[in-house]
C-alpha cells in the first residue's frame, strides 16, 4: 500500500488545537497524502474518542492515526476497521483498565514540569510560563506567547476514567519518544 493509498488523521494533545500539526501536515501534502486534523473539544475522553471517529467517518479507505501526548489514548479507542495502524509521537498509550493519569504520573515529572491542579470548573488550563519551561522549551519566544495565548484546557473527564481495550494490542503501532520531553516523562 502507497502513502498515497491512506489517509492520516491527526490528534493532538491537551492545551493545543490541530494547528499544532501545521509543520507535519505540511509534509504529508508535499507527499500527496490525504491529511486532516480531528478536532478534540477536550470535555472528557468519551467527548473526545466521539470527535476523532466523525473525522474517521468523513474519509475513505485506509486510515493511518497519528496521536501526541494525551491523544495517544484518544486514538487507541477508536473502532473503525478502517484503522490500519497507530502513531504515537511522545503520547501516552494506557492499557486496559488504567486512566490518562495514572500513566502520566507513573514516574515523578520532569522538574521543569508545571503542577498541574484543575480550577473550579474542573479544568486544567497550563500556566504561561509553562510553555517556555516544559510545553514549548524549543520553540521561540513568540511561538510560546501564541501558544499560551490560544492553550485549549482539558478537562478531568479526559485523564480519569479507566480506558477500554486500546486498539495498539490488535493492530501495527509505533512509538516516537521524546528523549528531553518535560511534560511526559520519556520511560512512561
Amino acid at each position: 500500500m502507497a502513502m498515497q493509498d491512506v489517509s492520516v488523521i491527526l490528534a493532538h494533545g491537551a492545551w493545543a488545537d490541530g494547528s499544532s500539526w501545521a509543520p507535519v501536515i505540511t509534509a504529508l501534502k508535499a507527499e500527496s497524502v490525504t491529511v486532516s486534523a480531528a478536532p478534540l473539544p477536550l470535555t472528557s475522553l468519551s467527548d473526545d474518542v466521539a470527535a476523532l471517529n466523525r473525522s474517521l467517518n468523513r474519509t475513505e479507505g485506509p486510515i493511518v492515526l497519528a496521536g501526541h501526548a494525551y491523544a495517544g489514548a484518544v486514538i487507541a479507542l477508536a473502532r473503525p476497521v478502517r484503522v490500519k495502524a497507530l502513531v504515537y509521537v511522545t503520547a501516552l498509550a494506557p492499557d486496559e483498565g488504567e486512566k490518562v493519569a495514572d500513566v502520566f504520573y507513573r514516574l515523578e515529572p520532569h522538574p521543569q514540569a508545571p503542577k498541574l491542579v484543575p480550577d473550579a470548573d474542573g479544568l486544567i488550563w497550563l500556566p504561561e510560563g509553562a510553555f517556555r519551561t516544559a510545553f514549548a522549551q524549543n520553540a521561540s519566544a513568540d511561538k510560546q506567547a501564541v501558544l499560551a495565548a490560544v492553550q485549549r484546557p482539558i478537562s478531568l473527564a479526559c485523564i480519569t476514567v479507566p480506558v477500554g481495550r486500546p486498539l495498539w494490542k490488535d493492530i501495527p503501532s509505533w512509538f516516537l519518544v521524546a528523549e528531553d520531553d518535560r511534560m511526559i516523562v520519556p520511560e512512561t
